[in-house]
């Protein structure tokens, strides 16, 4: 590849650029940490690796991008309004070259940007390739960017190619009708023929990278031969908490409820000892976001059972985590929470129902669904305020679901709840509105048990426990699921669209949403279409996790929706090499039970608003009383 010597792009061929670089020459500014101009990585240097988060919060490298004849790097943050006005444009680009062999990924280095908000982007803009996050923008200091939107394009191998605009036509002051030359597309071009890129380099108007200050010492300690003293530490903002008056509130708060002994989770939360054996590992967990779990973003929907931190108590945390961690005086520290030890969620049920057989799982291999009939049948209309399916071996099962069964059998009409990786059971109690669940008299509960393999013999036997109701009922609970079928993800495609729409024949109250796919699910996005033309957001998921499938609970009377409004659920599915979960990009995948297949459930729960029923039951058995 011929270099393009530059003033300011001095190549260094004996340097290996990497993510952990550490410019020796790099100097703190007024907004931050930057490279020092004359070690920014000259056209035509080769880069050996970068590193970032993807949206599911994976560590990945660059290179399991794939090889491609070029790949086109787009820097990013969500507030830029030049990257708003610039993200349309790469849409179109991508449509043109993406079977041209061209790989494209927008790396996101906004500060106060989290990976939530950065796959938000992504779905706000229609943008199916890969969104990853750079916290500390090591790749945006390997690659010499220091704007955003600023672009690099590689060659097939890894070369620097071009660095700068997309083109001339917007700036922060304003935009031009049209661009004067498109600078991106041009060099792509050149670069795809084999060419020297003829306008290497472009200007870039947009906004400054704020680089995260670098400590002092530890850029003296590179500096090894110099002469100079080391400065006195900087005191860290977090130095003003301390564990026991600050952090242990915090932690007792959103952390000890689930670790705890006794609980599913790896560790307990209970003690300063405990914070500080996990301090590297909580911080992780906490700048992604993806601790306390909840992946519904913040701009759309206010739900009852959001445990995410709250942004201040976030900082406070994480500054703490990154000083010296001080104890404090254990005087100061707030009591201890306690917890009824039970292992049922919903509290000790009225009613336990137990699987007569003990299945057995074995080593390897798929297993196909199991089909259980509960031994109890309801004699006579019976109402339930909770529901809880308990694997008494949570290993082996992938998902069970619960559905009643009469003489008619069973539907989707007649499915009650599930159990799910991460979910939550169904109790009705939290709305706090007398709602609750009827069973018809004559029905029998039934389980489809989807088993999975450990690599050992495994023996599973499963419980559900039912909670009735103490007071008297006023509401039904209904719902409906979004559950297209007929469609087939492509090889490959890493944002495949499916959606789905259901017209309510109620005014109803909304009181939850719920998302089911497998490992290939990306996101989905609940709407509601209202009869002015109107769409509101109801419930977005821009970085699904299938380990954590949890359910979105609305206070009742904070979302009415008038009858005939269609409810439609949006999702993507990345079949594509670079999702770290998919069983095989190279298959065209389509509806099926196994977590290689897919499937698309947007399950919605509500009450009729107008509905106002006087139901008493007896408290222990949950039948109506006469």
């Amino acid at each position: 590849m011929k270099r393009f010597p530059h003033p300011l792009q001095i190549a260094l061929p004996w340097l290996s650029l990497s993510l952990a670089v550490c410019f020796s020459g790099a100097q703190p500014s007024a907004h931050g940490f930057e490279p020092d101009p004359t070690e920014i990585a000259g056209i035509g240097t080769k880069i050996e690796t970068l590193s970032f988060k993807d949206i599911r919060g994976v560590t990945r490298e660059f290179s399991e991008l794939g090889a491609h004849r070029a790949t086109v790097i787009m820097f990013t943050t969500t507030d830029c309004p030049i990257v708003n006005k610039t993200l349309p444009k790469l849409k179109e680009l991508y449509a043109q070259y993406i079977l041209k062999d061209v790989a494209f990924l927008c790396i996101n280095v906004g500060p106060n940007d989290t990976l939530q908000a950065m796959a938000s982007q992504a779905i706000e803009y229609d943008a199916p390739w890969s969104f990853v996050k750079d916290y500390e923008a090591r790749s945006a200091v390997v690659l010499g960017v220091q704007r955003t939107p600023e672009f690099v394009i590689l060659n097939k191998e890894s070369e620097i190619c071009y660095r700068g605009r997309f083109d001339d036509q917007f700036r922060l002051g304003g935009a031009r009708p049209s661009a004067t030359r498109a600078d991106l597309r041009l060099a792509l071009d050149e670069v795809l023929e084999g060419k020297a890129v003829s306008v290497p380099q472009t200007p870039v108007d947009g906004c400054l990278i704020t680089f995260p200050n670098q400590d002092e010492n530890a850029l003296a300690e590179g500096k090894s031969q110099s002469a100079e003293p080391k400065q006195a530490p900087v005191p860290a903002p977090g130095d003003q908490w301390t564990f026991h008056e600050h952090i242990a509130p915090i932690v007792f708060e959103s952390c000890t409820p689930c670790h705890r002994p006794s609980t599913a989770a790896p560790f307990s939360l209970l003690t300063y000892e405990d914070c500080l054996a996990h301090a590297e590992m909580i911080a992780d967990v906490v700048r992604d976001e993806s601790m306390p779990p909840w992946y519904a973003t913040k701009t759309h929907g206010t739900f009852q059972n959001n445990r995410s931190l709250k942004p201040g108590a976030k900082r406070t945390l994480l500054q703490w985590l990154d000083s010296r961690r001080a104890e404090g005086d254990p005087a100061k520290a707030p009591v201890p929470p306690s917890f009824v030890e039970t292992p049922w969620r919903i509290g000790t049920p009225d009613l336990i129902l137990t699987t007569i057989e003990q299945h057995t799982i074995p080593a390897t291999g798929f297993v196909p669904y199991k089909y259980v009939v509960l031994p109890h049948l309801f004699l006579g209309e019976t109402w339930v305020e909770a529901f809880e399916i308990r694997p008494l071996n949570s290993a082996v099962v992938h998902h069970c679901n619960m559905a009643y069964a009469t003489s008619k059998g069973a539907s989707e009409e007649t499915f009650i709840t599930g159990y799910v990786p991460g979910g939550q059971p169904m109790d009705l109690g939290r709305f706090e509105n007398s709602v609750a669940y009827r069973i018809p008299a004559g029905a029998a509960l039934g389980l489809q048990i989807h088993y999975t393999t450990t690599g050992k013999e495994e023996k599973c036997r499963i419980q559900v426990g039912l909670r009735f109701p103490k007071k008297q009922i006023r509401k039904q609970l209904h719902h409906f699921v979004l559950d297209p079928r007929g469609w087939k993800i492509p090889p490959g495609d890493p944002a495949y669209r499916i959606e789905a729409k259901h017209i309510l024949q109620h005014d109803a109250d909304l009181l939850g949403l719920f998302t089911h796919m497998h490992v290939r699910g990306r996101d989905m996005t609940f709407y509601a279409n209202h009869h002015d033309g109107s769409r509101e957001t109801l419930l977005q998921i821009p970085n699904y996790n299938f380990e954590w499938q949890l359910g979105y609970e609305l206070a009742p009377g904070t979302k009415q929706l008038a009858k005939g409004t269609a409810i439609e659920a949006i999702a993507h599915f990345d079949n594509s090499s670079f999702n770290p979960y998919n069983p095989d990009p190279n298959a065209t995948v389509e509806y099926g039970p196994q977590t290689v297949d897919e499937m698309f459930n947007g399950f919605v729960f509500y009450v009729d608003q107008h509905e106002s029923l006087a139901i008493d039951v007896h408290p222990k058995t949950g039948r109506v009383k006469k």
